[in-house]
């Protein structure tokens, strides 16, 4: 936020400072100081610590040094695009019903990941699900009632920007729900999932996984960017200083909720460029579409896409 002047200063406010304040999300004052192997850093500061920054890319133990190059980005996505609106096609011929939930972190990649899955399909036979808290009536109900309410019907694509995993992640940590009712969940998810591959929806199931340094990086990124703060949110603020908090609970999640009927791909997410098109090329690996130009898709970069067993194996999310 702006620095506050000294006693009889006035202290005029950047062009930028003064968009940033007309664009303050509800209940997102200021953000709350984070401890980063014993580096203070601060939100509203303008620059990161030169540590945190430097950090980000490689943190969480990504294997690469450097973001994927844009030309090399720009000309696979055209590809794996033009192979999505096959991919869409031939569902709406052979009335197939497609789920995909993305699930990770705030800040992690769902939103832009999903937007570069929509972006050249026909919105007449997709749906993006971004649920906002239950109303009232909603948290009377069976908890993935509202979910199951937004399953495509035959010939659809839905993409679940977060999902009935609330209850295994934000919830829990954040304490609105009880332990009880997580456990539950916990039960009940793959026996529903269970069904709704039985029933004939192709369901997949991504978590997205970044290094602590890179989501402070983006974080910050959000707060002093006005055309991205609207993504913040008190309950991003909240989570600063909840990492571990939210390690124990998605690694406890993916653990209990990765079956043969539903599995779990993960992705390592510090470089967007190769989330986004690992996400795609996954969808059209395991889709048996007609006309699938395997070529052009390529194979998956096993460097940062795997199963959640094998994730778990190598450390989880600590």
């Amino acid at each position: 936020m702006t620095k506050k002047p000294k006693a009889g200063e006035t202290k005029t406010k950047t062009a930028a400072e003064a968009l940033l304040d007309e664009v303050v999300p509800e209940g997102a004052g200021e953000a709350p100081k984070v401890m980063l192997d014993g580096v203070e850093v601060d939100l509203d500061a303008v620059d990161l610590p030169p540590e945190v920054e430097t950090r980000a890319f490689g943190s969480g133990g990504f294997p690469y040094e450097e973001p994927y190059s844009h030309k090399a980005y720009s000309a696979t996505l055209r590809l794996l695009q033009i192979e999505l609106l096959k991919l869409q096609a031939w569902a709406k011929t052979e009335n197939e019903r497609i789920v995909v939930v993305f699930e990770g972190r705030d800040s992690a990649g769902k939103g832009g990941t999903i937007h570069r899955i929509s972006q050249h399909l026909n919105p007449r036979s997709l749906k993006i699900v971004a649920l906002s808290k239950p109303t009232p009536v909603e948290a009377g109900q069976w908890y993935f009632q509202r979910y199951l309410a937004e399953m495509p019907t035959a010939g659809e694509i839905a993409l679940f920007d977060r999902s009935w995993y609330n209850r295994a992640g934000v919830e829990p940590v954040m304490g609105f729900c009880t332990a009880e009712e997580t456990a539950r969940f916990l039960d009940e998810a793959p026996r529903v999932e269970r069904l709704l591959v039985d029933d004939g929806v192709r369901l997949f199931k991504f978590w997205l996984t970044i290094g602590r340094e890179m989501q402070i990086k983006r974080l910050h990124d959000r707060r002093h960017d006005p055309l991205k703060r609207w993504k913040l949110s008190p309950i991003d603020y909240a989570g600063l200083n909840l990492w571990d908090s939210f390690s124990h609970a998605a690694e406890r999640m993916l653990s209990a909720t990765h079956t043969d009927a539903a599995p779990w791909t993960v992705v390592r997410a510090n470089d967007k460029r190769r989330l986004r098109l690992e996400c795609i090329r996954h969808l059209l690996l395991n889709v048996p579409y007609k006309g699938r130009n395997l070529q052009a898709i390529g194979g998956a970069d096993s460097r940062i896409v795997m199963d959640a067993a094998a994730f778990l194996k190598d450390g989880g999310e600590h």
